[in-house]
């Protein structure tokens, strides 16, 4: 069968769902996640029990998950299976976790959550088409199954609760086809025409759009004036697929930090040919490792420097599970 998503129906994700209506507060980005029968989509069975609701805890940590690549047929430092990516999903859901983004982690917006259960965040780097890839079908785009997004969707049919609450850290001039999804047919058969149109697409779902430079700078090798223009023009691309979209989170390329540190959420770039001057204001700062997060209720979580758990080998599983053997982990009280 199959199992590609038509675009037109991605719109309103509760229609193309079986299963209970839309609750009349949730949104039409979320909707999906409502929806459906509880079943293992690579299995066929039905999906395990969520973890049973824990008592609250608003100084617990919140683990942010970092992926790169959904390729090939063998884990490695930046790819992951398309299998162990479900599994991922899975092994989160069964244990009581549910997506959020970095933007309502920094507001302390957990309402996508409920109560006796915990926030997940997970953030996707390099703007691969491995995480979002359409395919041209009799004339018409669809968004590939075997993509982040398309396994993400699946998942969401079948899990209720599980909306699209996420964040994809994006190259706007990315080598190798990371270029906001891809920008050359040679790669995965991607056109330019469609960027924008996936990275409007995301924004209108619920995902978050994040600024990960232009072109994944090491941003500790290079003067000021590069990095900031590096970071400023890569927001200017997120604006042009989404005007007056707030970016408010930055993932730093290999965890690396510029010389001049605050450089890393403020700054501003003057373009010489037009003379007018674009100023980024980041909120959040993402780095590579550091394992589960500080919760924002926590003095001393520090937005300008978040910790991420990478998508290596069982890491995330062991790090959920260390989080349920100390009760460390972060758990929504009641609303």
């Amino acid at each position: 069968m199959d199992r590609r998503y038509p675009i037109l129906c991605l719109v309103a994700l509760a229609a193309c769902s079986k299963g209970e209506a839309t609750p009349s507060n949730t949104t039409a980005a979320g909707a999906s996640g409502a929806a459906g029968a509880a079943r293992d989509s690579s299995a066929g069975n039905v999906a395990v029990a969520p973890a049973p609701a824990a008592a609250p805890n608003q100084a617990g940590r919140i683990p942010v998950l970092e992926y790169h690549q959904i390729v090939g047929d063998k884990n490695t430092l930046y790819t992951r299976t398309a299998a162990s990516f479900k599994a991922d999903l899975e092994e989160a859901y069964k244990r009581g976790y549910r997506p959020i983004s970095i933007a309502q982690m920094l507001d302390k917006n957990f309402s996508d959550v409920p109560a006796g259960m915990s926030p997940v965040v997970f953030v996707f780097d390099d703007a691969s088409p491995s995480q979002f890839r359409y395919v041209e079908q009799n004339g018409k785009l669809e968004i590939d199954p075997a993509t982040a997004i398309g396994i993400w969707l699946d998942f969401a049919k079948s899990h209720p609760g599980w909306k699209n609450r996420g964040t994809f850290c994006m190259l706007n001039g990315g080598a190798a086809g990371h270029n906001f999804f891809g920008d050359n047919p040679k790669y995965e058969g991607q056109k330019k025409e469609w960027r924008f149109q996936k990275v409007k697409w995301l924004a209108d779902q619920g995902f978050e759009l994040c600024d990960h430079t232009l072109w994944h700078m090491m941003l500790n090798k290079y003067p000021d004036a590069a990095v900031q223009e590096q970071i400023a023009r890569n927001q200017m691309g997120i604006d042009s697929a989404v005007p007056g979209y707030k970016v408010r989170t930055i993932a730093l390329p290999y965890g690396l930090w510029p010389k001049n540190r605050p450089l890393a959420w403020h700054g501003s770039w003057t373009d010489p040919k037009t003379g007018q001057t674009h100023t980024y204001n980041f909120e959040a700062v993402l780095e590579v490792t550091g394992g589960p997060a500080r919760s924002p209720y926590d003095k001393e979580f520090d937005a300008h420097s978040i910790p991420r758990i990478e998508a290596i080998g069982d890491d995330i599983r062991k790090q959920l599970i260390k989080l349920d053997t100390t009760k460390t982990r972060f758990v929504v009280g009641a609303k």
